[in-house]
């Protein structure tokens, strides 16, 4: 069974969260790319596979299943509930679009996160009722790799922050240069997508986004 994450255990654990995104890896795997982030300061794995076939998305599922236990970091798939069972991970991301928070602990049981995308204070609110673990709040910034996202200003998201008593990580645009201008909103963490897995060097990204954070003081 996967690890049971208390609610801090689970803020420390956002600090730097990656999305995968195999359209930057330019013919690097996924697998080899996802260790170097961890080894460079990523502490939040997410599997987005949203096209892949089940051939290829469980094996995929399962290696990265096993790095992230591995080095004690979460691991989530996004949208699949089966493929995250079949695969033994940690959980999985909902967005707004998705199975209804509800609906998916209720299928998943109390031991497995659940993170919601919201984009609003009533959205994180409804989530946090349902039994979310987490909150993505995004798109605080235009983004290539989600360009139908709703932005998020950052009045809305510190009200999100303030009204939802819930981890938070921030998705959007955000690199080493952006991170600082989302300090003392509330984060707990950023998500990236392109800044680390569009890096040449995963690692070396890696430690660059985690140094932003931390000298930030999110």
């Amino acid at each position: 069974m996967p690890k049971e994450y208390t609610r801090a255990e689970l803020r420390r654990a956002l600090r730097l969260y990656a999305v995968t995104d195999r359209a930057w890896l330019g013919g690097r795997t996924l697998q080899d790319c996802v260790s170097d982030a961890i080894a460079g300061g990523v502490t939040f794995v997410q599997l987005r596979e949203k096209d892949a076939p089940r051939f290829e998305a469980l094996p995929l599922a399962r290696d990265l299943q096993a790095i992230c236990a591995q080095a004690g970091v979460p691991f989530v798939v996004n949208d699949d509930l089966e493929l995250a069972l079949e695969a033994g991970a940690d959980g999985v991301h909902l967005g707004q679009d998705d199975m209804d928070c509800a609906e998916a602990r209720a299928i998943l049981g109390p031991e497995r996160i659940i993170g919601v995308s919201v984009q609003t204070e009533e959205q994180a609110l409804r989530a946090a009722d349902a039994g979310a673990d987490y909150l993505g709040v995004g798109a605080l910034m235009p983004t290539p790799t989600k360009p139908d996202a709703v932005d998020v200003t950052k009045v809305e998201l510190a009200a999100i922050c303030a009204a939802a008593d819930l981890p938070i990580v921030g998705i959007g645009g955000l690199n080493a240069q952006t991170i600082g201008d989302f300090a003392g909103l509330g984060l707990d963490g950023v998500a990236v997508v392109s800044a680390l897995f569009a890096a040449d060097d995963c690692k070396a990204a890696a430690w660059e986004l985690r140094r932003a954070i931390e000298e930030v003081r999110l």
